[in-house]
């Protein structure tokens, strides 16, 4: 059985203001750090095989106490990187939420392609085989690893393994440094923890 440890990265400045995408130099703020340091620390006693990220700032500043925590580093996998969202890099939440797009990628995200970006299903695919290569890196029957990423990454490959149409993925909520947890076994999936916040709020995951 492999476990894989969906972790979304900590706050920063963008966070409910703008889109950040693939921006350089979107670091976590000090509320974002103190959630990394807490993530780590609640996931000390979990024996990790290796720990992924996003190759983005925000993703690897949470995973690098998560990793030194391990005795760790941190690899960086582009595969675990932020849906491109292309024009929208940047741009106001509170601009493009007027948009039509929007109400699209809310309401039927299969129909949606972020301008000179990506839509969500080659995001999905994109994701979803970043996580079996990873797999095939880590067969033991007691694998576990952790990937650092970001909330609509994390929740496309959720669905994916719940068979979730991915129309639906929106119904799903993983908040700032949430900890998600897959049990994936022969083709069997268990769905263990969802945006399970516990490590930032009041002490260590269950």
């Amino acid at each position: 059985m492999t476990t894989i440890y969906l972790i979304r990265h900590g706050e920063n400045d963008f966070l409910g203001k703008k889109l950040a995408g693939w921006l350089p130099g979107v670091h976590l703020n000090e509320r974002g750090r103190a959630q990394a340091e807490a993530l780590g620390r609640a996931l000390k006693a979990t024996r990790l095989q290796a720990v992924y990220a996003s190759p983005l700032e925000r993703t690897m500043e949470t995973a690098e106490p998560i990793a030194r925590d391990q005795g760790l580093e941190v690899t960086p996998r582009p595969g675990l990187g932020e849906i491109h969202i292309g024009r929208w890099e940047g741009r106001s939440l509170k601009v493009v939420r007027r948009g039509k797009l929007w109400q699209t990628i809310q309401q039927t995200p299969t129909l949606a392609r972020f301008p000179e970006g990506e839509s969500y299903p080659e995001a999905q695919a994109r994701v979803v085989a970043e996580l079996e290569a990873l797999r095939a890196l880590h067969p033991g029957p007691r694998a576990a690893f952790a990937c650092v990423s970001h909330s609509d990454v994390i929740k496309i490959a959720i669905a994916h393994y719940l068979g979730l149409p991915l129309d639906l993925f929106q119904r799903l909520v993983v908040q700032p440094a949430s900890v998600s947890v897959l049990h994936i076994d022969h083709g069997s999936v268990r769905l263990d923890r969802l945006n399970d916040t516990c490590a930032v709020r009041d002490g260590p995951p269950r």
